[in-house]
């Protein structure tokens, strides 16, 4: 697999909604126990997946050109 920057900036849609609603629900427990522990890893791992699930976009997937959008 090549990872392209180029396509990584496209901003189209790439997660699908079960991985959405996953993205959400890890991201929220990562960051409500990234504050107790004061994680500063934890708490961006958990910012970025809240995010990625939220808009429906990840880089990473645009880079690698994978989808999980059902058909």
């Amino acid at each position: 697999m090549n990872f392209d920057y180029k396509r990584m900036l496209k901003f189209e849609h790439n997660v699908g909604e079960k991985e959405k609603k996953y993205r959400l629900i890890a991201g929220s427990i990562a960051l409500l126990v990234s504050l107790p522990a004061a994680s500063i890893l934890l708490l961006i791992v958990g910012v970025a997946l809240i995010a990625t699930g939220y808009s429906g976009w990840c880089p990473a997937y645009s880079g690698l050109d994978k989808n999980t959008l059902e058909k």
